[in-house]
């Protein structure tokens, strides 16, 4: 997966996200199944920008981005602001 797939990726998750609220807005969705949603949603969203930034960091360092593997939704989401 190269850095263009993950920002599409990314682009494609802010899109739904969008859509998602404005259907709640516009009565189309339930704001508890919204809430469903968007949590899976941001979880994906949080491994993208992760996965990202790990590949920045190995170009930095000279080493390959490929060998990256995406890590685990728990494991991001644990991770300190």
């Amino acid at each position: 997966m190269s850095e263009q797939d993950i920002l599409a990726s990314i682009r494609r998750l802010v899109d739904t996200e969008h859509q998602l609220r404005a259907k709640t807005e516009a009565g189309d969705l339930d704001p508890e199944q919204e809430q469903k949603q968007l949590a899976a949603l941001e979880e994906t969203l949080d491994q993208c920008w992760d996965l990202l930034r790990q590949r920045r960091a190995r170009i930095d360092a000279g080493l390959p981005p490929d060998e990256v593997p995406v890590s685990p939704a728990g494991q991001v989401e644990g991770y300190l602001q």
